[in-house]
């Protein structure tokens, strides 16, 4: 019996989203009495895999295949139901990400194992499994009790911390059979974006939305974000208009995001939106509307036109920052 979870690496590198996965995992471990493995699919070499040990895993699944450069849904799929079996996993933890939206549920169904996602802690009790998560765009708090042997969760990201807990991990080869699986996905181009701190990866993030009346007034968004270490989003409406790139855009449809803080600058708050933001720890929001909806979902508010907040608020930052 053990804890398996899926961790990503990025160009052969592993970043806070896996050490928290890992984190989470040592902790559910810790309440069934046993142990947290790891599965990396990738080119990553064995200092960097063990780095994976320094948060709880205490062994690390290596698959290093030509056929699994790219996410393909049913080989990897196909990799980790495998490594489930070869483990007796009883507990699979991936990030409610792109990747683990992607592979979650159809890993649910071959294994006919129960699913949950965006889970918040780890679980409030083993017998029954029972684990906590939002419901309602946040408006509620679910607890979901899973009676399948195996149990498939997402963890939404920068919700549970990343926690050190040193253990003697190995690292193990892994040659999981492809012979019946058929890879279609191809990549033909990759554009990757470099100089920016990633929105999955912040602790704060400033986003703009149509109140910022066009792309040409974006360099206020920029410029604060850069003050405060931060990265840079934008609502839906704002990408389908071409004023920001579709990789800023957080929501439902878009990039589900939890930073630690989360500026909302002349966004109005469909539910949309609010779906992708919710989990932030703190949202300071701004609108010149007292009745826009990014009102409930915030923590702080400004009644005002962004345009004329947005500047106010860099000269503070810019202010306390030298002061």
């Amino acid at each position: 019996m053990s804890v398996l979870v899926y961790t990503e690496n990025w160009d052969g590198k592993f970043k806070k989203l896996s050490f928290e996965l890992i984190s989470y995992a040592h902790e559910v471990a810790k309440k069934l009495n046993t142990s947290v493995v790891a599965l990396s699919i990738g080119n990553v070499d064995d200092e960097e895999l063990k780095k994976l040990g320094t948060y709880g895993a205490s062994k690390v699944l290596n698959v290093v295949d030509e056929k699994l450069k790219v996410l393909d849904n049913q080989a990897y799929n196909s990799v980790i139901a495998q490594a489930v079996v070869k483990e007796g996993a009883t507990v699979v933890v991936f990030a409610h990400n792109n990747y683990g939206k992607a592979l979650a549920p159809r890993l649910s169904v071959k294994l006919k194992a129960g699913l949950v996602t965006g889970v918040l802690y780890a679980p409030t009790n083993t017998e029954p499994f029972t684990v906590t998560k939002k419901a309602y765009t946040s408006n509620a708090i679910a607890n979901v009790t899973i009676k399948s042997p195996i149990r498939i969760l997402t963890l939404l990201q920068n919700t549970f911390g990343i926690f050190e807990n040193p253990s003697d991990v190995s690292v193990e080869a892994f040659s999981p059979d492809l012979s019946a699986t058929v890879i279609k996905t191809t990549v033909n181009d990759v554009s990757k974006v470099t100089g920016k701190i990633l929105l999955t990866d912040a602790e704060i993030v400033v986003s703009g939305g149509r109140g910022m009346k066009g792309p040409e007034n974006w360099g206020g968004i920029e410029e604060l974000a850069a003050l405060l270490g931060a990265a840079t989003a934008c609502s839906r409406p704002v990408s389908d208009e071409g004023w920001r790139p579709h990789t800023e855009h957080t929501g439902q449809t878009g990039k589900i995001i939890a930073p630690n803080l989360y500026f909302a600058l002349g966004i109005s708050g469909a539910i949309q939106h609010l779906g992708g933001i919710s989990g932030s720890k703190c949202i300071v929001a701004v609108n010149k509307d007292p009745d826009a909806p990014i009102f409930e979902a915030a923590n702080y508010g400004i009644v005002g036109d962004v345009m004329k907040v947005l500047p106010e608020m860099i000269t503070a930052v810019k202010e306390i920052k030298a002061g």
